[in-house]
């Protein structure tokens, strides 16, 4: 008897019911040939397998309000001989053929989980799954975060827990977050009127606010001025729950209390009749938190601090800071090794950067939920003397429920804080400590020397400083190796931190081991080239995918201290030296071009005159 398809079909509609896909509960929408949503209409108009103008249908096209940028397409065919072509090329025979061709229409528009599945019974299902990324070039299979295969029909949730890790799908939508940004800077600027410090503070605020169910249920309810009030209101519930000391709460709420005054966000206006702060409200809860609940480890807030700087032509000095990338986060806490059982500092935490990817690396590491809950609780400890940033920085915590507790708002610096993150015992501290601060003890290499002073003896300590740091003797370097061991030092790429203009380097320290003592060399990298580029709209971007190839070369070679040429070499040293790879190491004279020279030579000249003015600060006075 010839196979019958609409028995597949009937199998796999009862298999989604038993999924909860029908449920009243559930927010997917399951269709079947055809979809009220008109961007997927449209896309299918002229998709037909058979080619021609006609419309394609597949039997099942499954969609999420709350995940609008996903949608899940299913194929079936009676006959399991009829699962899949050699050549992948007979969409209208072959169910694996028939669900790529619809997913190549709509990836133009939406990440494509698409399943193919043949069989009569149950028994016999051959399923197989694949993702196709918006706007990318190919498919993939699809499988579990675990690797292992999506052979059955599994939960809405399941399927986008499986897919939304896949880098093409996260690069494209931190991008589309990103450029997202811009229109919300804009939009604050043009129309809420708030200052450079304020506009971070509502992003923040509103993400902790749209915790409260009952607040995101409600805000488009009430008036302007009432939704304001409000807003101050949830937020300060929000910071009441979470577990943190009440002193550090008077801390945190007191930022946002300008938020909650403003004059321009509580009124109705002609352009806008429900308030200015309901518009924000509405574009954060559209286009930012699903991020927050899917990346765990991504610094939202520290990116939209850092892409609102560019977008005013800011080189951090608003908040009096310059954000690391999250490239360079991450890569820290791969070259420190981060795993479960340490507890990590950072003493000039900022949004908390360091922190998340570091967290982000341990919870990797967990089997268990105790495990995890340990690891937010008492292995993340972080300093930040300005109260806007710090409450950034905790509410960017508190959006992850880790790590509040251990936040501490003041100086790194004073004894009281000192003491307190001493007795958390961290063996690993991660900084990008403040630039060009005035003021004595306030080098970048006095908060490297405190953070250092602060870990466990034998523990690992990681800055990211202006090169002019490591170039030229200083009594900070001195002080530095009477108590520390300098481990590796890496020539970062000169514009890193894009459009501020500061070359740096990465030193690595081992805490409390004299470098005297080690008598050990020191191992220098020439990390000039991280892959990135500049574009006109996204600043610094890994156009070409070239980064994770980089990074794993990098981390490799610094691990186990390899000497390669023109790439890295090993020296003694001492606080006199020029603590760089340029200084020491061998050049292959067969790659040089000519623009290599005319950037040496432009880096040698900005690093003189950046030293000159370092020495005599009064020049940067005169007229």
């Amino acid at each position: 008897m010839a196979a019958n398809e609409r028995v597949t079909e009937n199998l796999v509609r009862d298999r989604l019911r038993d999924l909860g896909y029908f449920a009243d509960a559930s927010d997917t929408r399951v269709e079947e040939q055809r979809s009220q949503i008109a961007e997927i209409r449209r896309l299918l108009k002229g998709a037909s397998k058979g080619g021609g103008s006609g419309t394609g249908s597949p039997e099942f096209i499954i969609t999420s309000a709350s995940v609008p940028d996903f949608v899940l397409v299913v194929e079936c065919k009676g006959d399991v001989r009829k699962h899949e072509s050699a050549n992948l090329d007979k969409p209208v025979e072959f169910a694996v053929d028939g669900a790529v061709h619809y997913a190549k229409y709509l990836s133009a528009s939406y990440h494509v989980i698409t399943v193919a599945v043949s069989g009569q019974d149950t028994d016999e299902l051959k399923i197989s799954t694949y993702l196709w990324p918006r706007r990318a070039e190919g498919f993939r299979e699809l499988t579990a975060r675990s690797g292992a295969a999506l052979d059955d029909l599994v939960s809405y949730p399941d399927y986008l827990d499986a897919a939304q890790f896949d880098p093409a799908v996260e690069a494209a939508r931190v991008s589309d977050l990103m450029g997202f940004s811009k229109e919300l800077h804009n939009f604050m600027r043009d129309y809420g009127k708030l200052t450079e410090a304020e506009k971070p503070l509502l992003v923040s605020g509103t993400l902790l606010a749209l915790r409260n169910n009952a607040f995101a249920k409600s805000y488009g309810s009430y008036s302007p001025a009432e939704l304001q009030r409000q807003w101050l209101r949830v937020v300060k519930d929000e910071l009441e729950a979470a577990e943190i000391p009440q002193a550090k709460k008077i801390n945190m709420t007191q930022p946002y209390s300008t938020i909650g005054v403003h004059p321009e966000l509580g009124k109705p206006t002609l352009t806008h009749p429900r308030g200015v702060l309901y518009e924000l409200i509405a574009m954060l809860a559209e286009h930012v938190l699903p991020l927050t609940r899917t990346y765990e480890g991504f610094d939202v807030v520290g990116q939209f601090y850092g892409e609102f700087l560019k977008y005013t032509g800011g080189d951090g000095k608003a908040l009096g800071i310059v954000l690391t990338p999250r490239h360079v986060t991450e890569l820290f806490a791969e070259l420190a090794n981060v795993n479960k059982n340490d507890i990590v500092l950072d003493t000039c935490a900022g949004t908390g950067g360091f922190l998340i990817s570091a967290m982000n690396r341990m919870l990797s590491g967990a089997t268990t939920e105790a495990e995890r809950d340990q690891i937010r609780k008492k292995r993340l400890v972080g300093v930040e003397q300005q109260p806007g940033m710090y409450a950034l920085a905790a509410s960017n915590m508190i959006l992850r429920g880790d790590g509040k507790a251990n936040l501490y708002q003041g100086s790194c610096f004073d004894e009281g804080v000192s003491k307190a993150v001493k007795a958390h015992k961290a063996n690993i501290g991660l900084i990008n400590p403040p630039y060009n601060q005035k003021g004595a003890g306030l080098s970048e290499l006095s908060f490297v020397q405190h953070m250092l002073d602060l870990l466990d003896q034998g523990g690992t300590g990681i800055a990211i400083v202006p090169m002019s740091c490591a170039t030229a003797p200083s009594v900070e370097k001195a002080t530095l190796l009477k108590s520390h061991t300098l481990e590796a030092v890496m020539s970062m790429p000169n514009e890193l931190f894009s459009p501020v203009g500061v070359i740096t380097c990465v030193m690595v320290f081992t805490a409390h081991k004299p470098h005297a003592t080690s008598n050990k060399k020191t191992w220098f990298g020439y990390w000039r080239d991280d892959g990135f580029v500049k574009t006109k709209h996204m600043g610094r971007v890994d156009l070409h995918g070239r980064w994770s190839g980089i990074r794993d070369h990098w981390v490799e070679s610094f691990r186990n201290r390899e000497v390669l040429t023109g790439e890295s070499v090993t020296h003694y040293v001492t606080s006199d030296d020029e603590w760089c790879a340029e200084a020491y190491m061998e050049t292959d004279y067969s790659k040089l071009t000519q623009a290599d020279f005319d950037t040496t030579v432009r880096n040698y000249a900005i690093s003189q005159l950046l030293l000159a003015l370092r020495n005599e600060p009064e020049a940067l006075d005169e007229d």
